[in-house]
C-alpha cells in the first residue's frame, strides 16, 4: 500500500503534511472573538494562543530535524502527528485561555513535526525535481491558507469554536492513517549515527558554517520577513485605515495567496523548460524589491489608492511565489546527509525573522497610513536580494567550481 514518490498522491500527501502548521493558524483566525466570549477573554488576549502555537512551530523542528536524520523521518512525523491530534482534542475541551494556551503550544509543537517535508524531498529526489516537488508544495499551502479561513468560519456558524478544533483532531486522524499505511522511510540512516547533546550541536555547527548553505538559508529568512511584513501591515491598512470588511479584505488575502500558487507553478514550468533557478531566482527577488519599493515610495508620497496597493501586493506574492522554491532547494541541497538539521535550522530562522518583522510593522504602525509596512518590506526585501546577489550567489558559483 506504499505510495510511489513519484506519484500525484506522494506529492498531494507532502502538501497535506506542510500545510498542517498554516491550518492550524489560518483555521482558527474566525473564532478569536467567540472563543473569548466563551473564556471570559477578549479577541486581543485569544490572539496570545495563536502565538503559542507559532512559537512551538519556531523552537520544535530544531529539536525533530537532528533526532530524523538518525532515526528517520517516519517516526517523526507519526509520533508529531498524534501528539497534534491529542492536543487538538484538548484545545477542543479547553475550559480556561491558560489552559488553552498551553494545549495550543503542544499543538504546534505536534503540527511542527510536518516540517520534515523539505528534508523528505531532498532525501528523494535531485535537484531539478526536487525544485518542482517544492513548488507543489508551496502551492499546497496556499490552497489550505485560501481554504482555512472559510472553513473555520463555516464551522463556527454550525457549531462553535471547538468544533474547528474537533475538525483538526480529525483531519489529522486522516493524515495519520495514510502516513502509517503509505509512506515508506525516505532518510539514510547511517548504522553508527549518534545522537546526542554534542552530535546535535556538531550537525547545526555544518549548517552555519557551511557557506551555501547558510547563505540562503539568510536570502530566505529576509524573503520570508518580507511576506509576514505584509500579513501583519495589509490587515492594519486595509481594515483599519481604508475600512474594509474583514470579508472584503478576506478577498485580497485569498488573491495574494493565489499569487503565490502561480508563482511557485510558473517556476515549476520553467524548471521543467530548462530555465536556470539562479535566473529565475534573481528576477523573483528584484521584482520582490521594486513593488516593495514601489509601495514604500507610494506612501511616502501620500498616495495609496487602495486598489492599486492591493494589485502590487499580489505582485510581491507572485515574486514570492517564484523565489521561494529555488531558496530552499537550494538551501537543501549542498547538505544531505543532514537534511533534517538543514531544515530545521531554515524554518526557524525564517520564522525567527518573521516574527521580529511582524513585531515592527505592528510596533510602527501610525494608524493612518501603510509606512511601516512599505519600510519594513523594502528594508527586507533589498536584504533578501542582497544577501543573494553578494553572499549566497558567489558561495554557490565558488562551490561549484
Amino acid at each position: 500500500m506504499q505510495i510511489p514518490p513519484t506519484s500525484f498522491a506522494f506529492t498531494l500527501l507532502l502538501g497535506f503534511l506542510a500545510a498542517v502548521p498554516y491550518s492550524g493558524i489560518d483555521i482558527n483566525l474566525p473564532a478569536l472573538a467567540a472563543t473569548g466570549a466563551t473564556l471570559g477573554a477578549s479577541p486581543s488576549d485569544v490572539g496570545l494562543t495563536m502565538s503559542a502555537f507559532m512559537l512551538s512551530l519556531a523552537v520544535a523542528p530544531l529539536v525533530y530535524g537532528p533526532i530524523s536524520d538518525r532515526i528517520g523521518r517516519k517516526p517523526i512525523v507519526i509520533s508529531g502527528v498524534a501528539l497534534f491530534i491529542v492536543a487538538s482534542l484538548a484545545c477542543a475541551g479547553a475550559q480556561s485561555l491558560p489552559m488553552l494556551m498551553a494545549c495550543r503550544f503542544v499543538q504546534g509543537v505536534g503540527a511542527a513535526s510536518t516540517t520534515m517535508t523539505f528534508a523528505i524531498i531532498r532525501d528523494l529526489f535531485g535537484e531539478t525535481t526536487a525544485r518542482a516537488k517544492i513548488a507543489s508544495v508551496v502551492i499546497s499551502v496556499n490552497v489550505v491558507t485560501v481554504v482555512a479561513p472559510s472553513a473555520g468560519a463555516a464551522l463556527l456558524a454550525v457549531g462553535s469554536w471547538r468544533l474547528i478544533y474537533l475538525a483538526q483532531a480529525a483531519a489529522g486522524a486522516i493524515l495519520l492513517l495514510v502516513v502509517l499505511l503509505g509512506f515508506a522511510e525516505t532518510a539514510k540512516i547511517a548504522a553508527a549515527g549518534r545522537l546526542g547533546p554534542s552530535a546535535v550541536i556538531t550537525d547545526y555547527r555544518r549548517v552555519l558554517r557551511h557557506p551555501v548553505s547558510f547563505a540562503f538559508i539568510l536570502v530566505g529568512a529576509a524573503g520570508g520577513a518580507t511576506v509576514f511584513a505584509y500579513v501583519t501591515g495589509s490587515s492594519l491598512f486595509f481594515i483599519g485605515v481604508v475600512g474594509l470588511r474583514p470579508d472584503q479584505y478576506g478577498l485580497i488575502f485569498s488573491a495574494c495567496s493565489a499569487a503565490v500558487m502561480c508563482g511557485a507553478f510558473l517556476d515549476s514550468r520553467l524548471g521543467r523548460r530548462g530555465i536556470a533557478p539562479g535566473m529565475v531566482l534573481t528576477i523573483g527577488l528584484a521584482l520582490l524589491f521594486s513593488v516593495a519599493s514601489a509601495l514604500l515610495a507610494m506612501t511616502l508620497a501620500h498616495w495609496t489608492p487602495p486598489a492599486l496597493l492591493a494589485a502590487l501586493l499580489m505582485t510581491l506574492a507572485l515574486a514570492f511565489g517564484l523565489s521561494m522554491p529555488n531558496i530552499m532547494n537550494a538551501t537543501m541541497q549542498p547538505l544531505p546527509d543532514i537534511a533534517g538539521a538543514v531544515g530545521a535550522a531554515a524554518g526557524s530562522i525564517q520564522m525567527t525573522a518573521g516574527a521580529i518583522a511582524s513585531g515592527l510593522v505592528a510596533a510602527l504602525f501610525d494608524g493612518h497610513s501603510a509606512l511601516s509596512m512599505a519600510a519594513v518590506m523594502a528594508t527586507a526585501s533589498l536584504l533578501a536580494l542582497m544577501l543573494y546577489l553578494l553572499l549566497a550567489r558567489p558561495a554557490e558559483r565558488r562551490v561549484q567550481h
